[in-house]
């Protein structure tokens, strides 16, 4: 069987039994808070559970190292929605430890690319409607600085109210223990 039949198995059973019923929220983060987490796999329960967020609590948005590769990008658009659309007060960048942006290496990833079949050719096309790929696949060399960078974007951007507060975290994914590196924005 494969995990795919798996996630379907279980999720008819899932349904069958009314185990939705435990999850039942609204639309809108009870608490007022979206989150702009790494997509890590160790933080998809850990992040909330460290910080008390239960199902309905917040809008979480998971991406690679909590990095926003472009102000307008389908991320801000998201973070916009949720203060516009959904009533969010509060925006908490988390970062974390031992995470796999840290030090990441654009040619490294795009030679992995090109084994897996991606030719010159398409990223030629890439770069021909203006997309540095080196820089938007780029990683960062500190977690500190790349979180203040996030905070400091959504911030500074056009369209986000003064009145929203912005934090900026790290995260030890098997701890949970969570720093704070900035300021209430």
């Amino acid at each position: 069987m494969t995990s795919i039949e798996e996630i379907l198995e279980f999720n008819q059973a899932f349904v069958a039994t009314e185990q939705y019923k435990g999850y039942a929220a609204t639309k809108r983060p009870q608490k007022k808070i979206a989150v702009l987490s790494c997509m890590d796999a160790r933080l998809t329960e850990t992040l909330p559970a460290a910080l008390n967020f239960k199902n309905g609590d917040i809008d979480m948005i998971k991406i690679a190292g909590a990095v926003i590769a472009h102000p307008f990008g389908s991320v801000m658009r998201s973070l916009l929605i949720a203060i516009y659309e959904l009533g969010v007060e509060d925006i908490i960048v988390v970062g974390h430890h031992d995470c796999g942006m840290h030090g990441m290496d654009a040619p490294k990833l795009l030679g992995k690319m090109a084994a897996r079949g991606i030719t010159q050719e398409r990223l030629d096309f890439i770069s021909n409607c203006g997309i540095d790929i080196n820089r938007w696949l780029k990683g960062f060399d500190n977690i500190e600085e790349s979180v203040l960078k996030t905070v400091s974007t959504i911030k500074s951007h056009p369209l986000v109210p003064a009145d929203i507060r912005i934090y900026g975290f790290i995260i030890d994914p098997v701890t949970g223990r969570l720093d704070k590196v900035s300021p209430t924005a």
